[in-house]
């Protein structure tokens, strides 16, 4: 598939990236690929707002960063209007989609622009460029066969604007089970293995008996934190609780002898500290799992209410006793670090550095001006 630039000759590429803004995984699961591609001498472009602007702006100061604002989805505090709310955003979904598209447009030519990579972003592709759409969740569950199908047109038919759909998954026994293995493939997906963030560092101490992540868009996130914090009353062990905010600078809650209390880590900080702990709890998502395997951690993982893809997760990676996961209605601390100590944890073999291939392959159709499918 090519393009009105795609023969030209790019000694350093530039690379705009977009990941979406719905909750920080998108986020930080682009942190691996914008690293892959600066150590591949690309110049890299990051386009962000609000929380996923601060984050990636901590983790690499010295990029070009482009503001411009995300879809801003909001969840509903109650579960059963969870669907309901997002069915009333659907007008202004499609606006923003076409919006960003229009944008991108007049971006590439200011920017000279030479491929986009859009994490779950409909309408950051063109067909004047390489455009490579990042998504996990190739079958969109929503429990209902109907709204399925209907799901699933929708996403393929904007995935097959793009020319690659590059899926951060193993092609076989895939971490997301059926979320990125559907029946019926498009032609341009490609399997990159999956994406972290994250490494080992042997020989660290440990320090905490419980690390918690607090993550997700408002108000599910405040919701979660604050039913964590009223059951950290009653824990004695030494706990580490990052709240999810990047943007807020100023902490408002306050660390004890036995909790520490902290909006945001950087990626060395928490990757240090997750080593560090002998329990993590966090949410259900998909990038959480993916970094929480490549460091071979067990964890206690809790789906967003009403978010249909991280319960599907639940439920499959319970079933494959690769985490021990608990509805939000339900979960006690207390309870959950009681059912661990007795849970058979099975240690999830992954190789987490497979997608530099794939990454190395694409920059290098870009240097020599001929886009090869990978």
């Amino acid at each position: 598939m090519k393009g009105n630039n795609f023969n030209n000759h790019c000694p350093h590429p530039r690379i705009l990236v977009a990941p979406l803004d719905w909750g920080l995984g998108h986020a930080t699961r682009c942190i691996p690929i914008i690293k892959a591609f600066i150590q591949l001498n690309c110049e890299v472009f990051v386009v962000a707002d609000k929380n996923t602007f601060s984050l990636l702006k901590k983790e690499f100061p010295s990029l070009v960063f482009l503001r411009y604002k995300g879809y801003e989805i909001e969840y509903s505090r109650n579960k059963r209007f969870f669907a309901t709310k997002l069915l009333l955003q659907t007008p202004h979904i499609i606006f923003s989609i076409w919006k960003e598209h229009i944008w991108l447009s007049r971006t590439i030519n200011e920017q000279k622009i030479d491929a986009v990579i859009s994490d779950n972003r409909f309408g950051m592709y063109s067909k004047k460029i390489l455009s490579i759409y990042i998504t996990h969740q190739l079958h969109i569950k929503t429990g209902n066969r109907f709204s399925e199908f209907i799901s699933k047109k929708i996403h393929f038919y904007f995935l097959k604007k793009f020319s690659k759909c590059w899926v951060p998954d193993n092609e076989k026994d895939g971490l997301a089970g059926d979320l990125s293995h559907p029946q019926n493939l498009p032609k341009n997906v490609i399997y990159i293995g999956p994406l972290s963030r994250f490494h080992s560092l042997p020989g660290l101490e440990t320090i905490y008996d419980l690390l918690i992540t607090i993550s997700g868009p408002e108000p599910q996130r405040s919701i979660f934190e604050n039913k964590i914090l009223k059951q950290l009353k009653n824990f004695s062990g030494k706990t580490l609780l990052v709240r999810g905010l990047p943007s807020e600078n100023i902490n408002l809650l306050q660390s004890t002898d036995s909790l520490k209390i902290v909006n945001h880590l950087s990626e060395i900080e928490l990757n240090k500290s997750i080593l560090q702990s002998k329990m993590i709890i966090g949410r259900c998502g998909y990038t959480t799992v993916m970094d929480l395997s490549a460091l071979g951690k067990k964890a206690i993982l809790v789906p967003t209410p009403g978010q249909t893809e991280q319960e599907y997760l639940s439920k499959y990676l319970f079933e494959k006793k690769y985490f021990y996961t608990v509805d939000e209605n339900t979960f006690s601390i207390e309870d959950a670090l009681k059912k661990t100590s007795l849970f058979e944890f099975k240690m999830v073999d992954i190789y987490s550095e497979a997608y530099k291939k794939t990454i190395k392959e694409f920059v290098l159709s870009l240097k020599s001006g001929n886009f090869v499918s990978q």
